[in-house]
């Protein structure tokens, strides 16, 4: 099987220096200096990057790393869902494609200079999206990237899309702590994320995360990651302000996640905890994906675009877009100290 090498640029600032790759355009890693000198790298990079087996995987998963976006966030397939759920949305050739064609691609580089990466990755002609780009921008004056995701369509569409920054975990259970601010209910996935390694009560919903359970009805404060032991879930927040930290206790560092709440009013908490024991999990993969969205979880075009429990409950789970006006959004990582 011919796999096409993946290509790289890195750009360094004052406050650091970060790397992109054309496969996904993943972002990652990310270097940021703090003030007082210390250096941190946030993001996750799957181990098995270099692992020679690595062709057989999915493009999104060989390479796997860091932050990139998801156009469409999800993908069809088949699924036993309970009453309420149903996949009468939009669909097309490549929905079923894991979180959507620009995911699995190379993308082209374009006008990169020593301030910004740019990319571009143009969709085969029978997608309703007809390209994406993506400009990918360090704060001259802080340990900040900026980045902003256009998204042109060939026809009007309703589709769900997502960011997907995933973050490694520092080793000690309950060491990071997720800081969400103000959101609305705290859903869990309608089925197994993982069979055998699914945590949280079957589609249910809580107030915070705090006060989730488990399918064995036991409390679980799902706000302090990594877990004891070996879980693969999916919890999604709601009607959330537009932002959300990571605190690594141990290692006295924040980041922070800001995006624009209109365009993505969900925040989908993908917990890889040690849960997914085939090939390349191997039962030890630990990390913690952030991703904005606006979808029903990653359950594809069909279902988001679909009448579904989480958006007849108010919270848009897809997006219409128009082939004359180009979506736009902006979103902005950042690190600072916390002691």
């Amino acid at each position: 099987m011919t796999v096409t090498p993946t290509t790289r640029r890195a750009l360094a600032w004052a406050h650091g220096c970060l790397s992109v790759q054309s496969l996904g355009a993943m972002l990652g890693p990310v270097l940021f200096m703090l003030p007082d000198g210390r250096q941190i790298s946030p993001f996750h990079i799957a181990p098995w990057g270099n692992d020679p087996d690595r062709h057989i995987l999915p493009p999104i998963l060989r390479e796997l790393r860091g932050e990139w976006p998801c156009v469409p966030f999800g993908s069809d397939g088949r699924r036993t869902l309970p009453i309420g759920w149903n996949a009468t949305g939009e669909t097309f050739n490549g929905a079923d494609v894991p979180h959507g064609y620009s995911s699995n691609a190379h993308w082209d580089w374009g006008g990169c200079d020593d301030s910004r990466i740019m990319l571009q990755c143009e969709y085969p002609a029978e997608h309703p999206v007809s390209s994406v780009r993506r400009c990918i921008t360090p704060d001259p004056v802080a340990a900040a990237i900026d980045i902003t995701l256009e998204v042109q369509v060939r026809r009007t569409c309703n589709l769900p899309i997502g960011l997907h920054p995933t973050f490694r975990l520092s080793p000690r259970t309950g060491s990071v702590e997720i800081e969400p601010g103000i959101h609305g209910a705290v859903r869990s996935f309608p089925g197994d994320v993982e069979p055998g390694a699914t945590l949280f009560a079957k589609d249910a919903s809580w107030p915070a995360l705090q006060g989730v359970t488990t399918r064995e009805g036991k409390p679980v404060d799902a706000a302090c990651v990594p877990f004891a032991g070996q879980a693969e879930d999916l919890l999604q927040l709601t009607d959330i302000g537009g932002s959300l930290a990571l605190h690594y206790c141990d290692e006295g560092f924040r980041v922070q996640l800001q995006w624009q709440k209109e365009h993505f009013p969900s925040v989908l908490l993908w917990y890889s905890n040690r849960g997914r024991r085939a090939y390349p999990w191997n039962g030890n993969h630990l990390a913690l994906g952030v991703e904005p969205v606006c979808a029903a979880f990653d359950l594809g075009p069909g279902i988001s675009a679909a009448s579904n429990p989480i958006n007849r409950a108010g919270t848009a789970t897809s997006i219409t877009f128009h082939p004359d006006d180009a979506f736009i959004t902006r979103y902005r990582i950042s690190v600072e100290a916390t002691c």
